[in-house]
């Protein structure tokens, strides 16, 4: 097999992107807030947090615009690829949610200066388990092959890009803003999320014994890759093969991984909520003990995620436990789009 080649992630690629956002989202956000100031961008965010609201038709014309100018795929979207990514998703669906739950978000509150945005907009803090649910049907969404060709998954994510521009409208004008941790939702940001939804699931997977063929793999990756770039993630920070996800994982690992009160709090919220998920107490360490064994003992004493030893003893012999398999939220049954859902 050939071996792989890689672009280098380093400083002098990566320091530049904390202070780039996303220039066309961010113009849609300032021209709403020139014609209607606070009240307008609340009532924007109302329609784009929820799932079920598609509908342009109510949008001013240059929100309409975005959608249009933005929905195409880019360039390099390979729709086959695409499709496998998806089926690599829906095989197996049930770990990939553990996944999501206890290794992937954590993960990215390890990172610290690009934590204090979650921590000071409080969305997960205040309401874990509804930014766990409205995350949930978000990815569920996506991965519905038809509603890629419908546009439908288009305006879901190019929701959540413009619901991106909009927190990072209010918390860089936020006195608590830190200007040196970056600007908020930058661009290192936003390749290091995508990676903890793409590469580092494919690492849990691995983790729990899983054994893919990596061109699967590599499909789920592409799949990814895509959504990021519809995210507004510039393309030199979306890797192109597994060995570059490795490279560009580490190099961001090495910048940004650091204990912070953002990432403990932020944690303690996730685990809080995952603890509550038990049937009986007596199982209310397994969340604890997963965390533990997914993101290693570094990465979970860096959250302050404590120790549980009789419980990360049996994580570590089966693996997983298979009460905790759907933490992380599916859509709701009572949604329109719930039926959609699955292969």
């Amino acid at each position: 097999m050939p071996i792989l080649s890689t672009r280098i992630f380093d400083n002098n690629l990566l320091t530049p992107y904390r202070q780039v956002g996303d220039a066309d989202a961010d113009a849609v956000v300032e021209q709403l807030a020139a014609h209607g100031g606070r009240v307008r961008l609340a009532e924007f965010m109302r329609f784009l947090g929820n799932p079920e609201l598609l509908s342009l038709e109510e949008q001013p014309p240059f929100v309409q615009t975005f959608f249009a100018l933005h929905s195409r795929l880019p360039d390099f979207a390979d729709l086959a690829k695409m499709d496998k990514g998806m089926a690599f998703f829906w095989k197996y669906n049930e770990q990939i949610a553990l996944i999501l739950g206890c290794y992937s978000l954590p993960y990215c509150y390890a990172a610290a200066d690009g934590a204090q945005v979650l921590w000071l907009s409080q969305r997960i803090k205040n309401d874990t388990f509804k930014r766990l649910e409205e995350t949930g049907e978000f990815v569920y969404g996506i991965m519905q092959e038809r509603d890629w060709r419908n546009g439908r998954n288009a305006v879901r994510v190019l929701k959540i890009r413009l619901m991106h521009a909009v927190i990072r409208y209010f918390t860089k004008h936020a006195e608590q803003w830190n200007p040196a941790w970056g600007l908020p939702i930058n661009q290192e940001d936003m390749a290091g999320t995508n990676l903890a939804f793409s590469y580092i699931v494919i690492r849990g997977l691995r983790k729990l014994g899983i054994t893919a063929a990596e061109a699967d793999e590599a499909d789920f990756l592409h799949f990814w890759s895509v959504v990021g770039a519809l995210l507004g993630v510039e393309e030199p920070l979306l890797p192109l093969n597994l060995r570059e996800a490795f490279h560009l994982d580490r190099a961001i690992f090495l910048r940004q991984f650091k204990a912070s009160e953002a990432g403990v709090g932020l944690t303690k919220a996730l685990t809080k909520v995952l603890q509550q998920q038990a049937p009986q107490p007596a199982l209310q360490n397994f969340p604890l003990a997963q965390m533990r064994f997914l993101l290693g003992k570094e990465v979970a004493d860096l959250l302050a995620i404590p120790p549980v030893p009789l419980e990360e003893g049996i994580i570590k012999f089966t693996a997983q436990v298979p009460i905790f398999q759907k933490l992380f939220r599916q859509p709701r049954a009572s949604s329109p789009v719930f039926e959609k859902y699955g292969r």
